[in-house]
Parts: C-alpha cells; sequence; structure tokens
C-alpha cells in the first residue's frame, strides 16, 4: 500500500499524524564558537569606536582653529631667535576676518587689529562671539631683559 497526500487527509484513524517527525541532534544545530563569537564582537567595537572617532574629527564647527592658524602666522611674524618683540607688531597681516593680536607681558599690553570691525579688549567684547587661542611666549621687553607673557588671537565668528 503507498501512501498518496492528495486523497488522505493526513490522519489515520487513531487521529495520530502520519507525517514524520525530524529529530535533530546537537550536532545539526547551527553554532558558533566562543572565541569566533568573541572575535566578532571586539571587532565590531572597534569599527564603531574607528567610526565615531572620525565622526568627531569630521565636525566642521571647531572655531577655535581659525583662531588658532591666525595666532601662528602673528607668533611667526613677530618672533625672532624664539623671542617675540613687541615692536614688529606692526608687520602682522590683516587677515580676512576681524582679527586682534594681543601680547601681555611685564603689566603691559600690545594691540595689533585687522580693522575697526575687530574684538576689543577682554574686558569689552563678548565670550560668544569670540574664538580665542592663546600661547605663553617669551616678550624681549628691553634690550637684554626677556620676561614670559601671553600672545593671544582673537577671531569675530
Amino acid at each position: 500500500m503507498s501512501y498518496d497526500p492528495a486523497s488522505s487527509d493526513g490522519s489515520d484513524t487513531a487521529g495520530e499524524s502520519k507525517r514524520p517527525t525530524a529529530t535533530f541532534s546537537n550536532a545539526d544545530r547551527a553554532a558558533v564558537e566562543p572565541i569566533a563569537a568573541l572575535v566578532a564582537v571586539v571587532v565590531v567595537g572597534l569599527a564603531l569606536g574607528l567610526y565615531a572617532g572620525a565622526f568627531a574629527d569630521a565636525a566642521p564647527d571647531d572655531d577655535r582653529s581659525t583662531a588658532k592658524g591666525a595666532l601662528d602666522r602673528a607668533e611667526e611674524a613677530i618672533t625672532v631667535g624664539g623671542v617675540v618683540d613687541p615692536d614688529r607688531m606692526r608687520r602682522i597681516e590683516a587677515p580676512g576676518t576681524a582679527t586682534a593680536i594681543e601680547l601681555e607681558a611685564a603689566g603691559e599690553r600690545w594691540l595689533a587689529a585687522s580693522g575697526p570691525d575687530a574684538p576689543g579688549p577682554p574686558e569689552v567684547r563678548s565670550a560668544e562671539a569670540v574664538a580665542v587661542a592663546e600661547r605663553r611666549v617669551t616678550v624681549r621687553v628691553a634690550p637684554g631683559r626677556n620676561v614670559r607673557g601671553t600672545l593671544r588671537a582673537v577671531v569675530w565668528r
């Protein structure tokens, strides 16, 4: 006697199914070795960390980079032999943006501004409207007399 699925309702007289039940052993199931799973998790974590780092570095909202570039150019223009000369503040070229270069040392302040709309002194300017970069430098205040001072670039946003 042969089994014809089209003519049968799929059950026998006792009410049991004629379909064979598949039994799977543990060897038939998909499994991943623990070391391979751990390596995969570490690789995914590293990839996400690298992506987040690259994304943070690509952010264009860093206004300090403009001020830092202005500070580098100003320091190069007024430094002689590693010592900043305040008399050379006139040599600072005005960049395209409104910029002020400040030099403070021995209780004195020298200022070079790019124009009338350049940021003013610290007590006048708004902190939200400017980007500031500064560094400690050696300043010549008299022939043969050098003191520590602060060179600051202030850029209007």
